[in-house]
């Protein structure tokens, strides 16, 4: 399958005025892509549409919830109208709630279903009937919970349990039928965008991100990548990986390690602020790409790299391996040189 280079493609962004779909936006037109801003905070999509082809680029705004399937077609057919059709169609817009399960209202949850679930699959029905004959990309974003849960965000994990059943089951259908549609699950790990305060939140503190947390450059950097190349899936972040393959392998570890750390990884230190805006009814976003708390982030990923550029990786994989072997062979420690050697033999494969 061909999808076309990010310069001469038309991409469609939900979600596209806060974190994740903000700086994809960005870096999307920066590599000349026409971009479709699709949010619900009018002033901020037109801020930044305004900001994109001030600079160069060419944008437009659809003013959307993802939750109103109306409101979605509207912004696609808006996309045909203005560039005669989109190459990729990015379903990033979402929010969650920190509590715990028996202690938010059934009427949130719901709500919280209706923006991260069925505005996917909303999406990815549009995107699917424009792209059926032309072909393109088809990027839905997950997390590393889509594999992993994690206490206190039980219905936030729920539904990227149910966007990774339901983008799995799509592309076996569409591979099936030989459509030409690309579609990719991004899982990204803890990143330092305005995730925990657009959260509705029933903790007793304010919550944040666990440690380590990602740039939000990254995961725009692997969206873009995959709107290029056809990837079932695609993790950010070492931890997202690590945090994945712990879960399904160690199911019982990682839960009792959840269990030890239920209200210490995702507390603040912060007492909760009473009645503080949120984003699960009402737009919250404020063109911010990153959080406002201060931290350590983590602005290059190896793991990511490797994945990106395997060739390169494999040089260095190879190269490392090669400074090993004569290092071993030096030293004539043949146990050690016969392991090396396997293992330089399996990078090279």
């Amino acid at each position: 399958m061909n999808l076309k280079p990010i310069s001469q493609q038309a991409i469609v962004i939900t979600g596209a005025t806060s974190g994740i779909g903000l700086t994809t936006a960005r870096m999307a037109a920066k590599e000349g892509a026409k971009v479709v801003l699709v949010a619900r905070n009018e002033q901020a999509l037109q801020q930044l549409a305004n900001e994109i082809n001030a600079n160069g680029g060419h944008a437009i705004y659809a003013v959307a919830d993802v939750a109103d399937l109306n409101a979605l077609r509207a912004a696609s057919e808006m996309t045909i109208a203005e560039f005669g059709g989109f190459d990729t169609w990015v379903n990033n817009a979402g929010g969650s709630i920190y509590g715990r399960v028996m202690d938010v209202p059934v009427e949130d949850l719901r709500r919280l279903f209706d923006t991260d679930f069925w505005g996917v699959v909303y999406g990815s029905r549009i995107a699917v009937e424009h792209l059926r004959n032309k072909g393109g990309a088809l990027i839905n974003l997950g997390s590393e919970v889509s594999d992993a849960p994690i206490p206190l965000q039980g219905i936030y994990a729920a539904s990227k349990h149910a966007v990774k059943g339901f983008t799995e089951s799509l592309r076996m259908e569409l591979e099936s039928d030989a459509v030409p549609v690309s579609i990719t699950l991004i899982k990204p790990t803890a990143t330092h965008t305005p995730f925990p305060e657009n959260a509705k939140n029933y903790l007793p503190y304010e919550p944040k991100l666990p440690s380590p947390v990602y740039a939000p450059e990254l995961v725009a950097e692997a969206i873009l990548h995959c709107a290029e190349h056809p990837k079932r899936e695609f993790f950010i972040g070492e931890m997202a990986k690590i945090n994945s393959s712990m879960a399904i392998n160690m199911p019982r570890l990682y839960e009792k390690m959840n269990e030890t750390t239920i209200d210490t990884k995702q507390n603040s230190g912060k007492k909760a602020e009473a009645n503080r805006p949120d984003g699960l009814y009402q737009t919250n976003s404020k063109l911010h790409e990153r959080g406002s708390e201060e931290r350590f982030v983590l602005e290059n990923s190896i793991y990511q790299q490797a994945k990106i550029h395997p060739v390169a990786a494999g040089a260095l994989i190879v190269g490392g391996g090669a400074a090993l072997l004569a290092a071993l062979s030096a030293r004539k420690h043949k146990p050690s040189l016969d392991v090396a050697k396997k293992m330089v033999a399996a990078a090279v494969k």
